[in-house]
């Protein structure tokens, strides 16, 4: 009976729409089957592994499309409801793999094999279309490398006579679904990258071509070598022709990058100038003209290609990642590093860019991404441009705070700060961020949170990484301070979470940065205040831990400061909230000085008391927090 229901005839959700109510009775069905003992299991499966086959056929029938004509009456609504249908049709089957296992598979294989090779009837595009995406629902999930059907999988996809983009999406999606096992069988590559390609010139198949190349450029990039040409070559034509939109190109643009990462460096930097170069020549076009809205656009998409291409082109391993490639190993490359070549290049131009940009929001931006990009691939390569860009950024900062700029400084801190050769250009540009970011809190930061997010980011990694930069006399570290205490009072949990970790980097240096310890002694009690009000409810209960964390360190480094300060914190009635008693908030103080070791206990501690303060302890509200 429900198997009748899950296959009523006629399309969902046009003539029917009861099939869906009934895949949750088929996963309970197998969860019990599947939660006996063994010997009682081998009984049941014995009754309804057929059962389940069958299931798959009805399924697969159900998630057959309807002929082009009918499809073309379906309104939007319609077409987008029978998608999430199909995604939960692909996921009953993905979970009927536990209990068929790999049959399951020979048994698609099986039907899609007789299908293309029968002389008899002429097949519908439907049919295998909807074969196809059961072997693309379990293979995009399941490891599927032991599978003895894939070989003749791959084989007979070149078969399919591709007659409408339904059918080409899923085979498109089937092939990358299937690309770590073609990384493993790389003969197989072949067979199946020209129909990627050619589907890269379809606008329709935007999607699941480019999706799919990506895949196959990730997975199989050490084989690829013999096709980089070929690739570069149309995946060229595409973008020039503007065949996709720009998130395709983008994708595009990674996949690129994945498969110059393998060559060698001559090959590398031979690729990189002919795809690099149009774009190059239209940025110098661009730089020269008056800024207008279209160029800003073009100038923001180019930027953004770069970006892309730079986020996956990685040269400095050249050990290759690939498991079971020993043999395989590539020379490491002499010489400069290629990318560091093209990127000095695009460095002038951009340059060029930003003396008419520099007070564009998105095109500052888009210029951050591209060198955080490239700074995280190449690491110590990128040494060479770190003077000027810290130049460039803080030219950039000046003209518009942004919190792109403060994320790229902080990588710049993180990689090269604790270099002596490049301390002073990040030095001086560490001082002139956190000028420009004081000055704006003066002017009212509440409506830059994301900025005072990634300022606080900034200096925590500086403390990490380079306690010497709050050694110079330049640096105002007591107005550094106090805005750190502000930020623990804004409504924006990223930001208070920021500014928190700031704390929990700053006072452990209390002893050795003689600065962090005037300070800490002079502002120290209207931090712990801060933390205090935050605890007694003017934070969100999801940040009592970032909070703890801040008096675990105030007891574990000014002992004797935070046992003198919380006592007179506490005093005053009603603070830090009116529900709480003499003897609860004495408690406290003395089980926060008591544990100066167990930081879990501390966290427990503040949970407990935030509860109290909030007049939450022992309700059914709090039993699961």
């Amino acid at each position: 009976m429900i198997m009748f229901c899950t296959g009523i005839p006629g399309h969902y959700p046009v003539n029917e729409t009861t099939s869906s109510l009934t895949l949750t009775f088929w996963y309970t069905l197998q969860d019990d089957i599947l939660s006996f003992e063994a010997e009682k299991q081998a009984v049941y499966q014995q009754v309804y592994r057929p059962v389940y086959f069958q299931l798959v056929d009805v399924l697969l029938h159900k998630a057959q499309f309807p002929s082009d004509e009918e499809y073309g009456f379906w309104s939007s609504d319609e077409k987008e409801q029978f998608r999430i249908y199909r995604v939960d049709i692909s996921d009953t089957l993905m979970y009927v793999y536990e209990m068929l296992g790999a049959e399951l598979l020979s048994n698609l294989y099986d039907k899609l094999g007789r299908l293309l090779t029968s002389s008899e009837e002429p097949y519908s595009w439907q049919h295998t279309e909807a074969l196809l995406y059961g072997f693309q629902s379990i293979a995009e999930t399941i490891d599927v490398n032991y599978s003895d059907v894939v070989p003749g999988l791959i084989g007979l996809i070149p078969r399919i006579s591709i007659s409408n983009v339904q059918l080409a999406d899923t085979v498109m999606f089937t092939i990358g679904a299937l690309s770590e096992w073609l990384a493993d069988h790389p003969v197989m590559i072949n067979s199946v990258l020209p129909l990627v390609l050619h589907a890269l010139g379809n606008p329709e198949l935007s999607v699941s071509s480019v999706s799919t190349l990506k895949k196959i450029c990730r997975e199989c990039k050490y084989d690829l070598p013999p096709y980089a040409a070929n690739i570069v070559a149309v995946s060229q034509d595409v973008l020039m022709k503007q065949i996709h939109k720009t998130s395709q190109c983008m994708w595009l643009m990674q996949a690129l990058g994945f498969l110059l990462s393998a060559l060698q460096v001559e090959e590398i930097l031979k690729n990189l100038h002919s795809l690099i170069s149009p774009y190059i020549q239209q940025l110098e076009k661009l730089a020269e003209e008056i800024p207008n809205p279209s160029n800003k656009l073009a100038i923001v998409h180019i930027l953004g290609l770069l970006s892309n291409l730079f986020t996956t082109l990685d040269v400095s391993h050249h050990e290759d990642d690939h498991e079971g490639s020993e043999l395989r190993k590539l020379p490491v490359p002499q010489g400069p590093n290629p990318v560091v070549v093209v990127l000095q290049q695009v460095f002038q131009l951009i340059q060029k860019v930003l003396s008419k940009w520099l007070n564009d929001a998105q095109v500052v931006e888009a210029v951050c991404a591209i060198f955080e990009k490239s700074v995280k691939t190449l690491l110590d390569d990128f040494a060479p441009m770190v003077p000027q860009l810290c130049e460039m950024l803080g030219r950039m900062y000046s003209t518009i705070p942004q919190a792109s700029a403060l994320d790229l400084t902080r990588q710049l801190v993180h990689i090269f700060a604790h270099e002596p050769a490049h301390f002073p250009p990040i030095e001086a540009l560490f001082l002139l961020v956190t000028s420009v970011t004081l000055t704006l809190f003066q002017q009212g930061p509440r409506d830059h949170p994301d900025i005072v997010d990634s300022f606080m980011q900034l200096l925590a990694q500086a403390l990490k990484r380079k306690p010497d930069l709050f050694l110079c006399e330049r640096l105002d570290v007591k107005a550094v301070f106090q805005c750190a205490v502000l930020a623990l009072k804004f409504p924006e949990a990223p930001t208070v979470k920021a500014s928190c970790g700031f704390f929990t980097e700053l006072l452990p240096r209390c002893g050795e940065v003689e600065p962090v310890g005037k300070v800490v002694q002079e502002d120290g009690r209207m931090l712990l205040i801060a933390v205090l009000e935050a605890i007694g409810g003017q934070a969100s209960r999801s940040l009592m831990d970032c909070f703890a964390d801040i008096l675990f360190a105030l007891n574990k480094h000014c002992f004797s400061l935070l046992s003198m300060w919380i006592k007179e914190a506490l005093q005053p009635p009603g603070f830090p909230s009116a529900r709480l008693s003499p003897e609860q908030k004495d408690t406290f103080s003395q089980q926060i000085l008591r544990e100066r070791v167990n930081k879990r206990r501390v966290k427990e501690m503040v949970k407990e008391f935030t509860l109290l303060c909030r007049g939450l302890h022992g309700t059914d509200y709090t039993a699961d927090y």
